[in-house]
């Protein structure tokens, strides 16, 4: 990464402004994965080995102002344990009761701020909501890769104010993943699954480039299937862009990459814990029926592809896995790619759940902890929070 990141700055005595990706499920006032809190702890714990005053901002959900459901106190909690040390919480964020709290931080403390998208001025990238941001810290590092993909307040408006490097967490997402583009070892397969075509053009056409094969799978190969000719039933299908997906099988034919579209699929008459569901053919599915999953005999042509490879990366789930009856499919991949005598980079998101749903997440090389912000790094558009910080 051509950015300057902690290692390149002095914090010793000084207030540093990180922004985290603190976006955790939390149920009855506790946080239920901490993935994300674990992902930034070695650049929290360097600050504080380095003597700095560190002041913690983050996002939590999608609030439309304030709302009780997402404050910040359990994240608190969390990081205490994590940190086995006292993590100082304020409930506000740029007022005169956070400015001091922040005024009396001594060395080696770490305080967290309120939701930042408590105040609408976040989204707006407001300059003010910057500045007042900014007036709390010395220093600024962005930590947060699942973020940097949002042109908001404290992504991209406070390092116009502050020094402004990259933590660790962020340093490692942009080198593992720009790896993928740039030497990735050979055969190279992709698996790509999720709702939408509309959020993958861009990656995909990328691929085509590099790639020896993509594996579809999820809603988002019924466009495929239907750019293709086939009758999907009431399956997910994004009409508007039938004609990109066609664009995109041949531009796969002419580059000589392997599109894997499935042979069959389970369907259900609804997407539900107790609705009827089948298998069948590609070709013979119901008008009034559903796609949610790929069928066994798709299931197994993609796990004879992925055992050739030496560079995978997956990023959607290829059925509604939450739902247990449409889940073989996801099950089966995930647990193909961590057994896989392969480098295996998983995009984060609902892939990430699934490898934590079936124990699989420390069997894979790496988990991105941003499936958007990863996606849009690997289609080759320049991120908005990577951007603003300082070159090398």
């Amino acid at each position: 990464m051509n950015k300057r990141t902690v290692r390149d700055i002095d914090v010793k005595g000084k207030r540093v402004l990180m922004r985290v990706d603190f976006n955790v499920p939390i149920n009855e006032g506790r946080v239920v994965d901490d993935t994300r809190i674990k992902a930034v702890l070695p650049t929290i714990q360097y600050l504080l080995d380095q003597g700095a005053k560190v002041i913690l901002v983050s996002h939590l959900g999608r609030p439309k102002g304030f709302d009780e459901r997402y404050r910040m106190g359990p994240v608190a909690e969390s990081l205490s344990r994590l940190l086995a040390k006292e993590v100082w919480k304020v409930d506000e964020t740029v007022t005169q009761k956070a400015e001091k709290a922040v005024n009396e931080l001594k060395e080696g403390d770490v305080l967290l701020l309120e939701n930042v998208r408590f105040n609408p001025e976040e989204k707006q990238n407001d300059p003010q909501f910057a500045k007042k941001l900014a007036r709390l810290a010395d220093v600024y590092v962005n930590d947060a890769f699942g973020a940097v993909h949002r042109a908001h307040a404290s992504v991209v408006g406070v390092p116009k104010y502050l020094p402004a490097v990259a933590g660790f967490l962020l340093e490692r997402e942009v080198n593992t993943l720009s790896k993928l583009l740039e030497n990735p070892e050979k055969p190279f397969f992709v698996l790509l699954g999720g709702s939408k075509v509309s959020d993958k053009i861009k990656v995909i056409n990328k691929f085509l480039q590099i790639v020896d094969g993509i594996l579809s799978g999820g809603a988002m190969c019924f466009t495929f299937l239907k750019a293709g000719g086939a009758n999907i039933g009431k399956s997910l299908c994004e009409d508007e862009e039938l004609d990109h997906a066609q664009e995109m099988l041949k531009k796969a034919e002419r580059n000589g990459v392997l599109f894997y579209l499935p042979c069959d699929v389970v369907v259900a008459d609804s997407v539900a814990e107790n609705a009827n569901y089948k298998v069948v053919p590609v070709e013979k599915i119901p008008d009034d029926w559903i796609g949610v999953d790929i069928g066994p005999k798709t299931i197994q042509i993609y796990k004879d592809v992925l055992k050739e490879a030496k560079t995978i990366f997956w990023n959607g789930p290829v059925g509604i896995f939450e739902i247990e009856a449409f889940s073989s499919g996801t099950r089966a991949m995930a647990e193909a790619i961590a057994h896989a005598n392969a480098t295996t980079i998983v995009g984060g998101g609902d892939s990430d759940a699934a490898l934590r749903k079936y124990g699989l997440e420390d069997k894979v090389s790496f988990v991105s902890t941003g499936g958007g912000a990863s996606l849009r790094l690997l289609e080759g558009t320049p991120l908005p929070g990577i951007e603003a910080l300082m070159d090398k």
